[in-house]
């Protein structure tokens, strides 16, 4: 037992072979479950007699909806079911569209292909903005030499949430591209990270600490820029489809908050987020958004906290990034995504400093988790992202800490040589 701690403490577990394995063997599983997906379809639909990339299903229905002049329709669950079963069957589940109306012009674009091609465009193109802006974010932050080690490629790429988007068509890579790219060209080309930032909008319930950190560091042009990013693609939106879309947009969000998160049709074991951890342990709808503003109290104590410190700028980003996983209550596995830029910052500034204790097992925990979570979950009501995520704030602030108390204060305990 005290072995295992001293390992757990020490991070000697995580050698550069064992990383590489890992990396590989996901990938595969990836691509040889991605295959059997395809060799078993019938049609467009699966062997369990789901949509093929399953939640990608709404966003072409949505975009045919675009097509034929009703682009309110997705907001409507009857007209949204009934869409999807015209295309997928008459026994297709129901796929919620529960995104604001500008996310309509990404549904618009790929509902011109054919639903297999406009699938295979989705996938390949977020993956590869996916890797591209990671890449840009190690160029440009902290540590270029890792781009020299080919192994960062095959550790971004087999991160286990790329597999949960995969499979399930989501859109996490597009999430986690945005928020890693604005990142990267944050300190250097504020005015290009607002814009970037200002697309978050398609998801807006994990942009909602961006303009928070932006304005406690005054960072007033990214600010200014976010903003007009997210005002203009409203109006375009309005031309383009209409205001009526707008009341319908809201009228559905009672749908998500009632159905979707606080009965938990989806599933509470899907979700990711100390609300759904305290419905998933039977407590009421009140105790639960409690339970999740207590969580959202301390993300951002220690958020604002770590950002005003004179720690590095990539535990600063990184903090970010988890704290907009665990800020909200509507948060699902696919959605870990963005923890990606959060563990190349950290992994790249232990690599330039030195890991403390624990920190590389937190990498370690944060890189495996989200294809466990869901699963897990179900089987055990055990949770694993909200731990594990407030594990990593906790180590940043840590770090912000030691630094304010005395340089040198916390000492680190291995380098990766590797």
């Amino acid at each position: 037992m005290k072995k295992i701690v001293l390992l757990a403490r020490s991070g000697d577990f995580l050698t550069r072979e064992r990383a590489a394995l890992w990396a590989a063997g996901l990938i595969l599983a990836s691509l040889l479950s991605i295959l059997y997906l395809g060799v078993t379809a019938q049609g467009l639909s699966d062997y369990a007699g789901r949509p093929l990339g399953t939640d990608f299903s709404n966003v072409y229905a949505a975009g045919v909806a675009v097509a034929k002049g009703d682009p309110a329709a997705p907001f409507d669950i009857h007209r949204q079911l009934e869409a999807e079963r015209a295309i997928f069957g008459p026994g297709t589940p129901f796929y919620g569209w529960h995104y604001p109306p500008i996310f309509l012009f990404v549904a618009q674009a790929l509902a011109r292909l054919d639903y297999v091609s406009a699938l295979l465009v989705w996938q390949g193109v977020s993956l590869l903005l996916y890797l591209g802006a990671m890449s840009l974010l190690l160029r440009r932050s902290v540590a270029p030499a890792l781009l020299r080690d080919r192994l960062w490629l095959p550790l971004t790429l087999g991160f286990t949430a790329v597999f949960v988007n995969l499979i399930h068509g989501q859109n996490g890579l597009l999430t986690a591209a945005l928020f890693a790219a604005g990142l990267a060209v944050l300190d250097e080309r504020p005015i290009l990270a607002g814009l970037l930032f200002g697309l978050l909008c398609y998801k807006p319930q994990f942009g909602v600490l961006i303009p928070v950190v932006l304005a406690a560091t005054g960072r007033w042009r990214c600010f200014a820029a976010a903003t007009a990013a997210v005002a203009c693609l409203a109006v375009l939106a309005t031309l383009s489809f209409g205001w009526q879309v707008w009341p319908a947009f809201l009228d559905s969000m009672t749908f998500t908050r009632m159905v979707v998160l606080e009965q938990g049709n989806t599933g509470f074991h899907k979700m990711q987020s100390a609300f759904a951890w305290a419905r998933m342990w039977k407590a009421d709808i009140s105790l639960a958004y409690g339970a999740q503003i207590a969580v959202a109290a301390i993300t951002l104590f220690a958020l604002l906290r770590i950002w005003r410190s004179s720690i590095a700028a990539g535990y600063k980003k990184a903090a970010l990034c988890v704290a907009a996983l665990l800020i909200t209550p509507y948060c699902l596995d696919y959605d870990l995504m963005l923890l990606a830029p959060a563990i190349a910052l950290l992994a790249a500034e232990g690599k330039n400093r030195g890991f403390a204790d624990f920190e590389i097992l937190c990498l370690a925990l944060l890189w495996l988790m989200p294809i466990a979570a869901r699963n897990f979950a179900l089987m055990t009501l055990i949770p694993l992202a909200v731990p594990a995520m407030l594990f990593s704030l906790a180590l940043i602030y840590r770090r912000c800490l030691a630094g304010i108390r005395t340089a040198g204060a916390l000492q680190p305990v291995k380098n990766m040589s590797w």
